[in-house]
């Protein structure tokens, strides 16, 4: 029993230093002034691209809003149909 807890407790120091071992660190950002411009712009069209979706989401609801506030919609119900 009392081996079985040794080797526990070295296992679990095992594992500990290996948690608090520096990590090595890897580039994940282009180092070249060019790269870095390319990422940006493309972050502000991005950017730009989703606010101009958000713009045409509200118009087209303003629309919708607009259609049936005006009774639009409940006219094109009595509409007879050509069978």
């Amino acid at each position: 029993m009392i081996r079985i807890i040794i080797l526990f407790c070295f296992i679990i120091t095992l594992a500990s230093s290996r948690v608090f071992a520096q990590p090595e660190n890897i580039e994940v950002f282009p180092s070249a002034p060019y790269d870095r411009y390319i990422i940006y712009e493309m972050l502000a069209l991005f950017r730009v691209g989703i606010i101009g979706l958000i713009v045409i989401i509200r118009m087209k609801l303003k629309e919708i809003e607009r259609i049936q506030f005006m009774g639009l919609d409940t006219a094109e119900k009595e509409i007879p149909l050509l069978d």
